[in-house]
């Protein structure tokens, strides 16, 4: 396995695992991530999938460099690391108004608007991390066969709640923003509540299952 850090400034390397994207790589994240996390130029690390980005104290170039060394060789032997998450179940209202994508990619992809909904409520995913708003879940385990790529141009506004495909993720976005994923349905549980003492519904290492409440066309 060809692994790769990039230097992305004097503060900051992002360590890169190839494709395709899987939970044993990610699990190899988790592990690094606490591994380095202790290192006294360490400031934080924030994992994304399968991929590490490392925040360092201001370096010199030559500091960096053998930093970069020293992470190397953590790489020789890399840990893994199991988390056992709850496991919940998510109801979706899938296609219409709740899913304005399902039907055009269902089209694109061959098959029919059941059977997309069939393969992406049948898997259990896995949550690889948490990112890009409070509580949006970046889930593994979607099915190859569902595997499309974003809008060219995203919307400027996607309702909380829609459930969607973007290359070979699926997620769910937490609160109304702009978005280019496919959006497959919409569910009415929350990702996010300030007022309880644990914000996210869902952590990285959880798992969860899509179901249909209902399917329009």
């Amino acid at each position: 396995m060809e692994l790769q850090w990039q230097l992305c400034s004097e503060t900051n390397l992002t360590l890169f695992f190839p494709k395709p994207i899987t939970l044993e790589k990610q699990q190899q994240c988790w592990a690094l991530a606490d591994s380095i996390q202790q290192m006294p130029e360490v400031l934080e690390v924030v994992i994304g999938m399968n991929t590490l980005s490392v925040f360092t104290v201001s370096l010199t170039w030559i500091e960096l460099e053998a930093f970069k060394d020293r992470l190397s060789a953590l790489l020789d032997d890399i840990p893994s690391k199991t988390i056992n998450g709850k496991h919940i179940e998510i109801p979706v209202h899938y296609g219409g108004k709740y899913g304005p994508d399902l039907k055009t990619l269902a089209t694109e992809l061959g098959l029919s608007v059941e059977a997309v909904v069939k393969l992406h409520t049948e898997a259990t995913y896995t949550v690889y991390f948490i990112g890009f708003q409070p509580g949006f879940p970046y889930l593994g385990g979607l099915s190859e066969a569902l595997y499309f790529p974003r809008h060219a141009t995203p919307r400027t506004k996607v309702p909380a709640g829609s459930v969607g495909i973007g290359g070979e993720q699926t997620g769910v976005y937490p609160f109304e923003s702009p978005g280019g994923w496919q959006l497959l349905g919409q569910t009415d549980i929350p990702l996010f509540d300030l007022t309880k003492a644990s914000p996210t519904l869902l952590n990285a290492g959880d798992t969860l299952k899509f179901t249909a409440i209902d399917i329009y066309k």
